[in-house]
């Protein structure tokens, strides 16, 4: 039997620079890495999506193993929320006077945090978030960019990929982000219409979620685990 361990990454930018780890975010991730290697956790393969949280995360956890190669597989990238921000919001602002409010509310909050890792714009899912998502899940608009359709068939074929070439046995480690995650686990519930937003919508930074894999049976097994997060205080969401 194999066990797959999908762990999202730790804490964290800003809004204006999602895609880099918080001081915080890092501690997570060598909080994880650490907790794995007193358990005497080894892995055969240790794979990060292309984005630099997950690179990053990846990096600092895995120093607790002493830095083996991680291999990277692009299939695993979180969904580009600043492009779907900018394909869905104009479409939103002009339809609703009620979304446009509180778009232009969100945008000063952002200016008026100056960049303060710790202000509540950067670390909550607000109502615009969840609108211009469901906009695009619900593929309300025309996008140039990745439809959700699309980026829900990238995670299931990198999902597919990596269950299909594993050994009998074996343990593999795919550092990624919540919505990827989230996707598997409804999968494996046969849950295909978007309800991976759910299991997304709860998992906490450096969360681990496992699979296990028999006879290309997938299973899972645990979801958004975080006893190496020992302090509650360094339980984050976003």
């Amino acid at each position: 039997m194999s066990v797959v361990y999908l762990i999202r990454h730790g804490q964290a930018g800003t809004r204006e620079n999602y895609d880099s780890l918080s001081d915080l975010g890092r501690q997570q991730a060598r909080a994880l890495g650490e907790d794995l290697a007193r358990q005497g956790m080894k892995f055969d393969r240790v794979i990060a999506g292309g984005l630099t949280r997950q690179q990053e995360t990846a990096r600092e956890a895995m120093s607790a193993f002493g830095n083996p190669p991680i291999e990277t597989d692009i299939g695993w990238n979180e969904f580009d929320l600043a492009n779907v921000y900018a394909e869905m919001s104009p479409h939103l602002c002009a339809a609703d006077p009620e979304f446009k409010r509180q778009y232009d509310a969100m945008q000063l909050a952002i200016a008026e945090s100056r960049g303060a890792h710790e202000a509540t714009i950067h670390r909550r899912w607000n109502e615009c978030d969840r609108s211009v998502v469901m906009a695009w899940v619900e593929g309300r608009y025309p996008i140039d960019g990745e439809t959700w359709v699309a980026f829900e068939e990238r995670i299931y074929d990198a999902f597919t990929r990596l269950t299909a070439s594993l050994p009998e046995e074996g343990n593999i480690a795919v550092f990624t982000s919540a919505t990827p995650i989230g996707i598997c686990a409804a999968q494996t519930f046969g849950l295909r219409d978007g309800r991976g937003l759910q299991f997304a919508a709860v998992m906490h930074n450096a969360a681990i979620t496992s699979f296990r894999v028999r006879a290309k049976e997938v299973r899972l097994f645990s979801f958004n685990v975080v006893g190496h997060l020992t302090d509650p205080t360094t339980r984050t969401f976003r």
